[in-house]
């Protein structure tokens, strides 16, 4: 039995914390099935139903988000039934390494540290934010994007290595914006993705690599949804073609599979679900598995 999960294809404007069917960041996973059930496993394991209601899922390293259908961004951990309510009136929202970003019905952004930390109002107009494992991204409305965190890796992508104490723009015309260790890559609204910061592994392709790139360099063309790892990248385009380079994929983009419809990555995991409902999972590389759930219907 295949997981009837999201169909649709992800629009560039709700690419990254908007966008929510799937969501992967180290071994943790989640995907959203239609009517609102939200799925969970970790690394090879098998999905596990977590709760309904809910319209987009979010993961960090040891804990599960969710935001429900009246607005409400909760979080738990291995159990939920273990609940915890960290916001009311959000639009959208991202969570990682630092803590969670949420988005609320006005555009306002909101950050927090932890589950327990009191979010603290970063920005107005904002359409979509990213937690990294060392920087944090979000683009406004109008598409420029502003990051703080570190910057020994070029993750600014300003030809500088020095952090800022406050976000400071680095591009301009994006709509989407993804983030992990010590990189960055962003959708602009013509479909070219950018890229900066460490790229040892590829995620970055060859821009700057075996080392890091300290500028926005053009990745790939053509895109309308993106995802980046620890070690590798992604971008759905218009025809519904995933693509893939880093680790377990080569330097260079390469076609990985057809009608896709979202996508996500984790440490060295990939997920996506194509436009028949199934969800794959790719462990590194090579060729993808069928995931099947645990019980009954996903229904």
């Amino acid at each position: 039995m295949s997981l009837p999960f999201v169909t649709s294809l992800v629009t560039a404007a709700h690419a990254d914390s908007a966008s929510g069917e799937l969501a992967s960041y180290y071994e943790r996973h989640m995907a959203l099935a239609p009517g609102g059930t939200a799925w969970a496993w970790r690394g090879r394991g098998v999905p596990q139903r977590q709760r309904g209601g809910v319209k987009q899922v979010g993961v960090s390293k040891d804990h599960h988000f969710a935001l429900l259908d009246d607005g409400s961004l909760v979080a738990w951990g291995d159990s939920p039934e273990r609940v915890q309510t960290l916001m009311r009136g959000v639009a959208g929202f991202a969570a990682g390494h630092s803590g969670w970003f949420a988005i609320d019905i006005a555009g306002v952004l909101w950050q927090a540290s932890g589950l327990d930390g009191t979010p603290q109002r970063v920005a107005d107009g904002v359409a979509a934010a990213c937690i990294g494992d060392s920087a944090d991204y979000y683009a406004t409305r109008d598409g420029a994007l502003f990051v703080k965190g570190l910057a020994h890796r070029g993750q600014y992508g300003d030809g500088k290595l020095t952090e800022s104490p406050v976000y400071v723009q680095t591009a301009a015309d994006v709509v989407a914006v993804k983030a992990h260790t010590g990189h960055a890559i962003h959708l602009r609204r013509d479909g070219a993705v950018m890229g900066t910061g460490g790229n040892r592994f590829g995620p970055l392709s060859s821009h700057g690599l075996g080392d890091k790139a300290d500028r926005w360099g053009r990745l790939f063309d053509g895109a309308v949804a993106i995802a980046t790892g620890s070690r590798h990248s992604l971008a759905i385009r218009a025809d519904a073609s995933l693509w893939g380079w880093g680790e377990g994929f080569g330097i260079a983009p390469t076609p990985l599979m057809t009608e896709v419809a979202s996508v996500a990555a984790g440490d060295t995991a990939t997920i996506a679900s194509t436009r028949d409902g199934t969800l794959w999972q790719w462990d590194g590389g090579g060729k993808p598995r069928r995931l099947v759930p645990s019980g009954a219907s996903l229904r």
